[in-house]
């Protein structure tokens, strides 16, 4: 079975989040801060972070230097998803070390999709 973390603030994209997961069989846990997300990546080794580039109390983009700064978790795919209009933030993450940056719709269209490559 896949593993995932998911680093979402807003309750619909983690209820969205969770029941997609669970329908594809996809364990998913919810990490609530950067480091909080790290301590869970060492300890579960999942194959996807998903992180809310909104997520105020994340911190995304330290938290993307972070793992692509560590050795031991650098392999873990990175995607973040945020408001179409703030291109800005998709340009930020890219740089961060996200390897995959999406507009919310998109994420939410193709959410099944991009947990499918992670089971």
């Amino acid at each position: 079975m896949g593993q995932i973390i998911a680093v979402v603030e807003d309750l619909f994209f983690a209820s969205k989040i969770r029941a997609t997961a669970a329908h594809l069989g996809i364990e998913v846990s919810f990490a609530k801060s950067a480091p909080a997300a790290l301590e869970a990546a060492r300890q579960k080794r999942p194959s996807l972070i998903v992180v809310d580039l909104h997520a105020l109390k994340c911190e995304p983009f330290a938290l993307a230097r972070q793992l692509k700064e560590d050795q031991q978790l650098r392999e873990i795919e990175l995607a973040g998803f945020f408001s179409h209009v703030q291109t800005e933030l998709m340009n930020e993450a890219r740089a961060a070390g996200y390897d995959r940056v999406l507009p919310r719709s998109a994420f939410t269209k193709h959410l099944s999709d991009i947990l499918q490559m992670h089971i």
